[in-house]
C-alpha cells in the first residue's frame, strides 16, 4: 500500500538528528526569504505556506514543536457554534470551512467526527438552540459546496434527541434532562497536527530547528537583517540572515517584542484553560457534552479510551512556559462536570491534568484597542511581522495572512497560497489505506487493533513502522502496557524531532497526560530505545529520566496547591533540560 509519491515526499520530510545538523549549518550559511519564530500550529503553518510558495524558509523553535499552546488545547477543530450565537458570521464561515478542509483533504488521519450533545433544561432551549445547531449545519454545507477541497469531512447533519434518547445516548448524563440536540464538530490530536505540518515544511526544503531560541533581531545599516539564534542544546550562538522574519510565538509575542525598539502596537494577554483527562470507564457516554456554565464554557468529549473536560478561562501573568493547574482549578472542573452528570466525580479518578494559555489580543493603540479572539498581523518596521490570537482551527488562515504580509515585501513575484489544496504528510491516500486495514495487518502478521492505531497517528506513513517492526520484532510490544507501541518512540526519535525524553512522552505520545503514572513507568524503556537514535551514553539516558521523573513530581505537587502562585512555585521546581542547557551543554 505504499505510494511512491508519500514515501519520497516523508522521506524528505524526516525530522532525524542528521537533519537538524545540516539544518543547523544552513542556518549560519544561507540567506533565508522567511524566517518564523514559534513552532506551534501557526508557525508551523505559516512556515509550510511559506516552503510552498517557493520562497527560501527556516523555522526556529526555542524548545520543542508545539511545546506550548498547541498542545495544550481541547483537541478540537471546531466550526464556532459559540460565535454564530454572537452573530460572528464571518468567523463561522472561516472555521467551518477550515474544519471541512482538514477532515476532507488536508489531515483526514488526525481530524475525525466527534458526535456532542446539548443538553436541554427548558422547553424554549430546544427552539432556540436547535435553530442555532440547523443554521450550523447549514453553513457547513454551503462551505462544503463553495470552497475548493473543503467538505463536511463525514459529519452527520444534527438530531434532536427526547429525554430517553438522550439518556441513551449518555447514561450518565443528569436524568433530569429534557432531552438534547445531538451535532457534529471535529477533534485532533493538535501536537499530531504541528508534527505533521513541519515535515510537510521540511519535506518541501523548509529548515526546521528546534531547541533552537530567538534572542534578538539582527541588522545591518539600521535595517533588519535577520535574527540572532541560541542553539540551546549546544549553546552557540548564529546570526540567521533574512529578508523577512515572522514571528508567531503566541503568548511569547510580548518576550520578543521587547527586542525591539519601537512598540509594536499589538500585544498578548494570556488565558490559561485548564483540562482534566480521566479513563472512559470513568463516565458511560458514546458523545462528548457541551453546556454553558457560569465562568466559561464545559466540554466533556471522549478521547480515544479516555475523557477530557475543560475547561478554565482565568488570567495568567506568570511564567508563560510553564502555566500550572492548581487544586482549584481541579475541583471547579470535576465540580462542573458533575453538576451535568447524574453521579460525582473525585480527583482520585483524574489520569492527567494539562494547562495551556490561549493568546488573547489587546491593543496598545487606538487602532488596536477592539483586538480580541481574532488574530491579527503587524508590521512594527520593514520586513519584520507578528501574528498572533486565532485558534487551533484556524492556524492555516493565520499563517497564509502571515505569508501574505512578508510576501508583499518581497515583491510581485511571490504566488498566492495554495496550502487549502496541499495535504499533510500521511494524508495522502488515507481512505485507501483504512479500507484495506485487514490486508495491510495480515501481509505485517498484526492485528487488525494495531493497524487501525497506526494509520490513526500517521496514516498513509504507517507502514514505515510496520517496517520498524519486521526489521525489530521486539518494537511491536506495547511501550509499559500502554496503548502505544515501542517502535513509535523509535519513530519519533529518528524521524519526527524529539530531542528529549518530555518531547516523547508528552507530545509524540501522551502518557504524560493519558496514565495514572504520567508516563514514569515508561521513563527508562522510552529513554534507552530513544538514546539509541539520539546518541545518548548511560549519564545522559539517567539524566532524561530523572528530569522527566522530577517534572511530573512538580506537576502533581503544583496541582495540590490552592492558587496559581504557589502552583507556580511548586512547578517550577523541576529542572527543565532545555534550561539546562542555556547554563552548560548536556551531552
Amino acid at each position: 500500500m505504499r505510494t511512491p509519491a508519500s514515501w519520497t515526499r516523508s522521506q524528505a520530510g524526516r525530522l532525524s538528528p542528521e537533519r537538524r545538523r545540516a539544518d543547523l549549518e544552513r542556518l549560519g550559511r544561507d540567506v533565508f526569504d522567511v524566517v518564523v519564530v514559534g513552532g506551534g500550529a501557526t508557525g508551523a503553518g505559516a512556515a509550510l505556506d511559506a516552503a510552498s510558495r517557493g520562497l527560501k524558509t527556516a523555522l526556529v523553535e526555542a524548545r520543542d514543536l508545539a511545546s506550548g499552546t498547541s498542545s495544550r488545547s481541547s483537541k478540537l477543530v471546531h466550526g464556532g457554534l459559540r460565535y454564530l450565537e454572537q452573530l460572528e458570521l464571518g468567523l463561522v464561515h472561516e472555521a467551518l470551512t477550515e474544519r471541512g478542509l482538514l477532515a476532507g483533504s488536508l489531515a483526514p488521519h488526525l481530524v475525525r467526527p466527534v458526535p456532542f450533545l446539548l443538553p436541554l433544561k427548558g422547553i424554549w432551549e430546544r427552539g432556540y438552540y436547535g435553530a442555532g445547531v440547523a443554521a450550523y449545519d447549514v453553513l457547513a454545507t454551503a462551505m462544503s459546496l463553495g470552497s475548493a477541497g473543503a467538505g463536511r469531512g463525514g459529519l452527520p447533519w444534527h438530531r434532536h434527541l427526547s429525554r430517553a434518547g438522550a439518556l441513551r445516548a449518555f447514561p450518565d448524563l443528569d436524568p433530569r434532562v429534557r432531552g438534547a440536540i445531538r451535532y457534529y464538530d471535529a477533534q485532533v490530536d493538535d501536537a499530531r497536527l504541528v508534527v505533521a505540518l513541519a515535515r510537510t515544511a521540511a519535506s518541501l526544503g523548509a529548515a526546521v530547528v528546534t531547541s533552537a531560541q530567538a534572542v534578538g533581531f539582527a541588522r545591518e545599516g539600521g535595517r533588519l537583517s535577520g535574527v540572532e539564534v541560541l542553539d540551546v542544546e549546544s549553546g552557540t550562538k548564529r546570526t540567521v540572515k533574512a529578508r523577512t522574519v515572522v514571528c508567531a510565538a503566541g503568548v511569547w509575542s510580548d518576550e520578543l517584542a521587547r527586542m525591539l525598539p519601537e512598540r509594536t502596537g499589538m500585544a498578548v494577554k494570556a488565558s490559561k484553560g485548564v483540562h482534566l483527562v480521566l479513563p472512559g470507564a470513568a463516565i458511560r457516554g458514546s458523545a462528548g457534552i457541551i453546556s454553558r456554565t457560569k465562568w466559561s464554557v464545559l466540554f466533556i468529549i471522549p478521547w480515544d479510551r479516555h475523557w477530557l473536560i475543560g475547561t478554565t478561562d482565568t488570567e495568567w501573568d506568570l511564567d508563560p512556559a510553564h502555566p500550572a493547574a492548581s487544586a482549584s482549578d481541579v475541583a471547579y472542573l470535576l465540580q462542573q462536570a458533575s453538576d451535568v452528570l447524574g453521579r460525582r466525580l473525585d480527583v482520585s479518578q483524574v489520569e492527567g491534568v494539562y494547562a495551556g494559555l490561549r493568546p488573547l489580543l489587546r491593543g496598545e493603540t487606538e487602532e488596536t484597542s477592539k483586538l480580541s479572539r481574532e488574530h491579527a498581523v503587524v508590521r512594527p518596521e520593514p520586513g519584520l511581522y507578528f501574528i498572533a490570537g486565532g485558534k487551533l482551527t484556524t492556524y492555516r488562515i493565520m499563517a497564509r495572512d502571515a505569508i501574505d504580509a512578508a510576501a508583499a515585501h518581497l515583491g510581485p513575484d511571490v504566488p498566492a497560497s495554495g496550502t487549502h489544496l496541499l495535504p499533510l504528510l500521511g494524508a495522502d491516500g488515507y481512505a485507501v489505506y483504512w479500507d484495506n486495514r485487514a490486508r495491510i495487518a495480515k501481509r505485517a502478521k498484526t492485528s487488525v487493533a494495531t493497524v487501525e492505531h497506526l494509520l490513526r497517528r500517521y496514516g498513509c506513513l504507517a507502514p514505515q513502522l510496520l517496517a520498524m517492526i519486521a526489521e525489530q520484532p521486539q518494537l511491536a510490544r506495547p511501550l509499559a502496557d500502554s496503548e502505544y507501541l515501542r517502535a513509535e518512540v523509535v519513530y519519533a526519535a529518528r524521524y519526527e524531532g524529539a530531542l528529549h525524553l518530555d518531547d516523547l512522552l508528552t507530545r509524540r505520545l501522551r502518557l504524560s497526560i493519558e496514565s495514572f503514572d504520567r508516563g514514569t513507568r515508561a521513563a527508562m524503556d522510552a529513554a534507552a530505545l530513544a538514546g539509541a537514535v539520539l546518541g545518548w551514553e548511560d549519564p545522559r539516558r539517567a539524566l532524561e529520566v530523572e528530569t522527566y521523573l522530577h517534572r511530573v513530581d512538580a506537576e502533581r505537587r503544583s496541582q495540590q496547591q490552592p492558587d496559581d502562585d504557589a502552583a507556580e512555585t511548586a512547578r517550577l521546581a523541576a529542572v527543565e533540560l532545555r534550561r539546562l542547557a542555556r547554563a552548560r551543554p548536556i551531552g
